[in-house]
Formats: C-alpha cells, structure tokens, sequence
C-alpha cells in the first residue's frame, strides 16, 4: 500500500482514536470526571452523538453506535501501588476497558540462573536485524534467566546511522569497540567522539545518545542488564546538548570512555597474565567490572575459580584452550570472537594462549574473590 503524496507532505493536521459508545450522557461523566480528561467538541447541539475529548496524550472520539469494538486504553500513573490497591482494571459503563500501569515502574533484575556456556563464532551462521539495521549476534542464549544479554553488533555498510537520540532504561550497559571505529554523542559529554577498536564506554541508565556515524564492517561487543530492557526514544532533545558534566551521576553510575592508548597494564586476578583495568568498576560503584587481558609470556597455566554472581568473557584476539573440570567437554579450542560464561565455582585454566592473545572479561560486581587451585 503507498501512501497518498498529500499525506506524504504533511497534509495531517490531528489524529484520534474512535471509541463506541451507547450513551454519551454516561460515558462523558466517566472519561471527564473519572480519568481526567477535557472535553474539547460535542454535536449535534439538540442530541449529541459524537463527542472529543483529550488529554494524557491522547484524543478520543466518542461516537454514538460507531462500528468498532471496545477498546483497551492503558493509563501510566505516578501513585500505581495506591490507586492499584483499589483496581487497575477499569470498566466505563459502555463496555471501553482502562487498564493503569506504574508510569515509573522499578527496574527489575532476575536472579541469576548460573550456566557454563561457550558460544562459537563458527557455529552462527545467521545474525538478526535490529534496531537501526544492524546486525545482531546473541552470545548468551539462554540469557542466564532474565539477568544479561551479550551481543556481538556488526554494521556492514560504512557512513552515516540512520539512529535517533534514545536512552536505555538498564542497571549497567557496555560498548566495546571490537573492529573498526564508531562515532557517538552523549548527553552532558560535550562534543561526538570516535570510539575506536579496543576502546570501550558504559552507558549509565537513562543517559541520552545517539550513533552518529560508522566505519565500514564496524563490530562491536554490546552487554546490557537485565537481557530485556526498554528503549525510549527522545523526540525533543537534540545532542550535543549545551550541558558538559562529565561528573554527572546517573542512578549511581558516572559515564566512563576507557581508551586502549591510555591504558596502563598490570599483573591479572590470574596468575600468568596481565590485564588494563576499564574503569567501569569505579564508575559504576562496583556494580560491573571490565578488564582486558592477555598472557604474560610466563606460560603459567594455572586453575583458577571464581565467586562473583556473572563472568562473561569474549576473546578478542589469538587464541586459547579453555580447559573445564566438570562434567561433559573438558577443552574448548577457542579463536577471536568466541565467548563464554563461567558460573561461580567452577575450576578452569587457560592454557595454549597465542602470544596476541586477548580477552575482555566483564563481571557483576566488579569485587569478587578468585581461588587459585594447586
């Protein structure tokens, strides 16, 4: 279906959603006093049929006898848990079901259902179209339960994003820049910047952004908490703002941009590697960790095991075996662009690392106890 050139152009001057009614004199009273809303054209004068009305955002026609069937109208409150105690379904007396909905509901985090997973990027030979049209591959399945999502992003096509200025409402949120380069822009960070291969930015809840721009075959590795999480796009703010906060804090997080040339490289939590510290542990209080990784030409290959809630690793570069001791596979040959998720307690060694080697290990929390096993 094609759409007329009139509509095209901008021709739609208001819009409104069509409720049947049997009686104006008993839905009025309902829709006006009831919920709230403004009563803004009535005909005819003698009888009245057809009557608008506006407000929360919307406007409804109320029409006597329309041919259309009842309608379900959800309301987002301020005082969910007060009004919902009394009921959150309503009825109007001609049949229109209102439903009230938090307006700001709490973020919720499952509880963590602990796996041991490992995700090939030779076993995926298909990525998902998403937001934005960029290509999408999971690396966490099943998601450990609600609690975390790991994708691996690709924009094949260099240039400009076709992205808008959206926030995310999450309880932590990383972009690692895998290959390539991206240009970003963030509310109260001044400037776009390039984010290049090997760096990396959290994305504190609800800061606005925006994806500017793209180099060819661009890819990178993004986490969220929890695995679903909402959207929400910003139709009035334009970025950059004329705000610079770099300190801001957002729900308790700060915007961190760790850049691979500034970092400073020291021994790891395991024995035989060092690693750059991100930041992200202190600019989120400790809710998440990011640390990059890479074997220090020792050769130590030492079991290790782990007590934090969720340890997701993506190997960047080279190669290593990953060796597991609990049931099922004991070694895993894995390359760059592999991943794999450690549940708390498991013993596992990294052996056979190729001296390019690195990994990108991500935890939640960041503070967490690893016992090497002799």
């Amino acid at each position: 279906m094609t759409t007329p050139n009139s509509l095209k152009s901008g021709a739609i001057q208001s819009a409104e959603l069509v409720l049947a009614v049997k009686d104006l004199k008993t839905e009025m009273p309902f829709f006006l006093g009831k919920l709230g809303f403004r009563l803004d054209l009535i005909f005819p004068a003698d009888d009245p049929s057809v009557a608008v009305i506006s407000g929360h955002g919307l406007r409804l026609r109320l029409e006597r006898d329309a041919n259309v069937a009842p309608v379900v109208l959800r309301l987002y409150v301020s005082d969910y848990e007060t009004l919902a105690a009394q009921s959150a379904t309503l009825t109007s007396p001609n049949g229109n079901r209102i439903e009230l909905h938090d307006a700001n509901p709490p973020l919720q985090i499952p509880e963590t259902r602990h796996s041991f997973m490992v995700r090939r990027l030779a076993d995926s030979d298909s990525w998902v179209i998403g937001r934005a049209g960029m290509r999408y591959r999971d690396l966490i399945t099943d998601r450990l339960g609600g609690s975390i999502i790991a994708s691996h992003i690709r924009i094949p096509d260099g240039g400009p994003v076709p992205d808008m200025v959206h926030y995310h409402t999450v309880g932590f949120q990383l972009i690692f820049c895998y290959r390539g380069w991206v240009r970003l822009v963030y509310e109260d960070q001044g400037e776009p910047f390039i984010l290049s291969a090997g760096d990396c930015v959290i994305q504190p809840p609800k800061i606005r952004h925006r994806v500017l721009e793209a180099s060819d075959n661009v890819e990178v590795l993004e986490l969220g908490v929890p695995a679903e999480h909402i959207t929400t796009i910003d139709h009035d703010m334009e970025l950059p703002n004329d705000t610079v906060n770099p300190d801001r804090d957002w729900e308790g997080s700060k915007f961190v941009h760790h850049k691979e040339a500034e970092a400073v490289w020291s021994p790891w939590r395991i024995p035989g590697w060092d690693a750059r510290d991100t930041g992200i542990g202190d600019g989120t209080a400790g809710v998440a960790g990011v640390m990059v990784a890479r074997p220090d030409g020792s050769g130590d290959q030492i079991w290790t095991s782990h007590d934090t809630d969720i340890l997701f690793t993506f190997v960047k570069e080279g190669s290593l075996t990953l060796e597991v001791d609990a049931e099922g596979p004991k070694t895993h040959d894995l390359v760059a662009g592999d991943a794999f998720v450690l549940p708390p307690f498991l013993k596992t060694r990294y052996v056979n690392a190729s001296p390019d080697c690195e990994v990108i290990e991500a935890t939640l929390p960041s503070g967490f106890a690893t016992t090497v096993h002799t």
